[in-house]
Order: C-alpha cells, then sequence, then structure tokens
C-alpha cells in the first residue's frame, strides 16, 4: 500500500510503545517528534506511551531514537529497551545476546522469548531524605539517575499507595524548582516484602501514571536497598499487574551492573496510512 509506514505494536509489562523499523529512513529525523505526539494520542491514533525508531549503527547491533508521548526524547527507557531488543531480534536484525546505543549510552540485552532482561547503564546521583517543600509542606524524598532522573517517595505500606494522588502529587514534583530545568519522574513506594516493592510511577513525557516504569522500578528498588528495606533481587509489582526483577549485587548503594528483567509482548503488527500522517513532513 503505497505511502504506508509498518510499525508494532508491543508491551512491556503494561508501558506500551510503537515501534518503527527505520533502518531506510521512513522517518526523517525532524519529523519524528510530531510523529510521535500524532501517533501516540489514545482514541485518535494508534495510542502508547512513546515511539521508537530502530537505526542503524556501525559499532553495535543498532542505535534506537526514543520519543515521549509528548513528542520530547528521553536518554533511556527500561521497559522500552526491552520492548526494543525483542523487536529487533524478531526482524533478525540480532541474535539473542545484543547491544544498541541510546542517549544514556550502550545498553547489553539477552532475549529469553518472551522475556528480556537488559544491563542498564550504571545509576548516579543518588541522594537521599531530601527535603522538598510542597506547597508549605515539608516532605522527605529521594532521588537517583538510572538513565534519567527518578524521585522516590517510599510510603508506609500498600493502603497509602493505593489512595496516594499519583498524578496530582507526581505533576507537583515533576515540575519542582528543585529538580529544574529537566524535571523527574516520580515514584510512590511501598515495602510488602524482604525482597519485594509495590510501586506506581508519574512519568515524564507521558505526563501521567503509566502501568509500568523500567528505569521507575529500577530507582525504587536502589533506593530501598540503600535505606535497607530489601535486599536484591527485588521484584516489583506494577500497577498492571505484571512483575519485573531488578538485579544488582548487594551492599552497593550506586552498583556498577544493574539488570532489569520482564516480559515482553507483541500486541500487533499493522500500517500508518497518510491520511493519518498528512500533517506531517514524511517522505513518499
Amino acid at each position: 500500500m503505497s505511502g504506508t509506514i509498518s510499525f508494532t505494536k508491543m508491551s512491556g509489562s503494561g508501558n506500551d510503545f510503537i515501534l518503527i523499523d527505520n533502518r531506510q529512513a521512513v522517518v526523517p529525523g525532524e519529523s519524528a517528534p510530531e510523529l510521535a505526539r500524532t501517533i501516540c494520542r489514545r482514541k485518535t491514533s494508534v495510542g502508547a506511551d512513546g515511539l521508537i525508531l530502530i537505526e542503524d549503527d556501525g559499532e553495535v547491533d543498532f542505535s534506537w531514537g526514543f520519543f515521549n508521548a509528548d513528542g520530547s526524547t528521553a536518554e533511556m527507557c527500561g521497559n522500552g529497551a526491552r520492548c526494543a531488543a525483542r523487536f529487533a531480534y524478531l526482524l533478525g536484525i540480532c541474535g539473542s545476546r545484543l547491544a544498541f546505543r541510546t542517549l544514556a549510552g550502550i545498553i547489553r540485552a539477552e532475549v529469553l522469548d518472551r522475556r528480556v532482561k537488559v544491563q542498564l547503564t550504571a545509576p548516579r546521583h543518588l541522594r537521599l531524605d531530601e527535603v522538598l517543600d510542597l506547597e508549605g509542606r515539608h516532605v522527605a524524598v529521594q532521588a537517583v539517575n538510572t538513565g534519567v532522573p527518578h524521585a522516590v517517595f517510599l510510603l508506609d505500606g500498600q493502603r497509602e499507595l493505593e489512595h496516594q494522588d499519583v498524578v496530582g502529587q507526581g505533576r507537583r514534583v515533576r515540575f519542582h524548582d528543585h529538580f529544574a530545568p529537566a524535571g523527574t519522574n516520580v515514584n510512590f513506594v511501598a515495602v510488602v516484602g524482604p525482597r519485594s516493592l509495590a510501586v506506581r510511577t508519574y512519568e515524564r513525557g507521558v505526563e501521567d501514571e503509566t502501568l509500568a516504569c523500567g528505569t521507575g522500578a529500577t530507582a525504587a528498588a536502589l533506593v530501598a536497598a540503600a535505606r535497607g528495606l530489601v535486599e536484591p533481587p527485588v521484584t516489583i509489582h506494577t500497577r498492571g499487574g505484571e512483575i519485573l526483577t531488578i538485579y544488582f549485587p548487594a551492599g552497593s548503594a550506586l552498583p556498577d551492573e544493574v539488570y532489569l528483567e520482564g516480559e515482553v509482548r507483541v500486541v500487533y503488527q499493522g500500517r500508518l496510512w497518510r491520511e493519518a500522517l498528512e500533517s506531517l513532513a514524511l517522505p513518499g
């Protein structure tokens, strides 16, 4: 069908993405942000948390262009990385062990059928018990960068987590001067066992609560471990009901090696028609 673009819809533990094989430059770089804003809209288009473009790379298996639903770029996305790895494997771009380039650095991954395990970039900038002024209230917040910046609030059990105003509180923290100018993702965390957490996340760029966040799950696990609340490996109960597992060596607040593992599902494949893209400057 002339003038259409093939895509695959995938879900990584509730985070959903539109993936396009862009090795033939069917989407020029300057059009990618607007394409993300257009096709990630729910109800009027495909709908997703983000757009991933798979590109050629001369040194590793491939590189990606990652765009949030609002068209902004992100240095890294853990669940998006797992989807990209399985997508490239299914296309025959790489084997079951692979490496690809992101703005956060080289990501290594292993595809285990429908489960994918990725080695994230080394975490940095761990900050514990910082005081944040939220509309006259002083609250303790933890922060760490797991490829992208994350704020973490440790709550008093699952009941408090269930009743948390994730969108309202998340938005206030995401745009808080303390995290300017880049802003931050915001995670609300309850300890449910010696190796288990429940996490809800407000994602920067999506500007809403998502069903899961890989880098957010990792940030929650690292912060909780640094506070002595859990030991690795840490299982994360996501809002979407699926389980992520975070692996890292015990005893180090900022370990060099951190792995994220969970299931990746292919939802469907399709073609974007020109009428869905008519506002974009695409070739053809």
